[in-house]
């Protein structure tokens, strides 16, 4: 019986590492795309390969740059033929307030979490026939957004958007949003510990949030019957 085909999308490192983790669990062949992170990309796809019944990729793509995604998406229905999941995880952030924020600095964070997310789902959607796509937002689009991450919080809004025209567009293919709460991933490690212990209390989490713990509640949601077009924290 031939596997289901799952692309993860920033797929190297925190929650993605963990998603490519629980995809091979569940008898997927994932293939893990990653940017600039190719060495914990590597040890991902040794691990997969080494450590479970199914077939792990990796390829690198920027999601900004539309000939990368169409050379990532021709790799894939070479080898594999088709897709049953995409998630839409790869993110990029630039904290710092108004006064210090620059044009290009918001520019590239839209590009790479909207305009990127667009792009995958746009040159990837025809092979996802009757499959899933999940678009990993934040509770930052809704009630945790803060004044230092005002371009993230804005693009994690439009990504909640754009899943709900793409379940409108894709009569297909099912389309769901997950947003995760503060998680304890690299990035959030670097942050000033005060200043996110102030966060959490400010918004009412009680703990960090474990990677594979987020992971899991996903793909339980994946494996759900939740309606497209549906988006929930996670």
């Amino acid at each position: 019986m031939r596997k289901k085909v799952a692309i993860v999308t920033g797929g190297a490192k925190g929650i993605g590492r963990e998603l490519v983790k629980e995809l091979a669990n569940n008898n997927y062949d994932v293939i893990i795309s990653y940017n600039k992170s190719k060495i914990e990309a590597e040890e991902l796809m040794n691990y997969i390969n080494n450590n479970t019944n199914v077939n792990a990729t990796i390829i690198k793509c920027d999601i900004t740059n539309e000939q990368e995604i169409i050379k990532m998406r021709d790799t894939i229905i070479v080898k594999y033929n088709k897709i049953d999941l995409l998630i839409n995880n790869a993110s990029y952030a630039c904290d710092n307030y108004i006064d210090d924020k620059s044009k290009e600095e918001f520019l590239k964070v839209l590009e790479v979490n909207v305009v990127g997310t667009f792009l995958v789902t746009k040159y990837l959607y025809p092979y996802i026939n009757n499959g899933i796509i999940v678009n990993v937002s934040s509770t930052d689009a809704t009630y945790s957004y803060n004044k230092i991450s005002m371009d993230y919080c804005a693009s994690k809004a439009a990504i909640n958007s754009l899943t709900k025209t793409f379940s409108q567009e894709f009569t297909n293919i099912k389309v769901i949003g997950v947003m995760p709460r503060w998680t304890n991933t690299e990035s959030v490690k670097e942050m000033n510990q005060d200043y996110l212990k102030n966060e959490l209390k400010r918004i009412g989490q009680e703990r960090l949030y474990e990677p594979d713990e987020v992971a899991k509640n996903i793909i339980n949601i994946i494996n759900s019957n939740i309606n497209s077009g549906d988006i929930v924290e996670v």
